[in-house]
């Protein structure tokens, strides 16, 4: 396999506008951070990617820490729903696990757009509900 293949493989099935305007929707009721990265090949944990990338990416400095990161590793078949600490802490562990579960039953059907939209509207509502926007004065 080439380097990069299954990553341009895999973007090649996404809707990519339809992404963005999911993030763009989900984003407007929170004052959380919501990002989609596909990762190239890489070698090592994914949780640890996720970490390195979302302070890479300033999601860490949010001052609620509610940043939310869904990475994609099409080489190795796998993905992770990414909380912050306040994410965490107000969302509990067992919300990371369902929004992963309910995106892995999408991409085992071949709908990756509509899993990862599915994750992106679900991290969304959940991001709203405990971090509500606050209108700006």
């Amino acid at each position: 396999m080439l380097f990069g293949s299954a990553r341009r493989k895999f973007l090649k099935h996404l809707d990519k506008a339809a992404l963005d305007a999911a993030v763009r929707e989900a984003s407007r009721g929170t004052s959380g951070e919501i990002r989609v990265v596909i990762l190239p090949r890489f070698r090592g944990s994914l949780v640890k990617m996720g970490e390195r990338l979302a302070k890479h990416l300033r999601m860490t400095s949010l001052p609620e820490r509610n940043g939310v990161l869904i990475l994609v590793d099409p080489a190795h078949r796998k993905f992770l729903v990414w909380g912050d600490a306040g994410a965490h802490e107000r969302l509990g562990p067992g919300f990371f696990k369902q929004a992963a579960d309910s995106i892995s039953e999408l991409f085992r059907k071949g709908d990756f757009t509509g899993g990862l939209r599915h994750g992106i509207e679900t991290v969304g509502r959940a991001l709203a509900e405990h971090f509500p926007r606050t209108p700006v004065v």
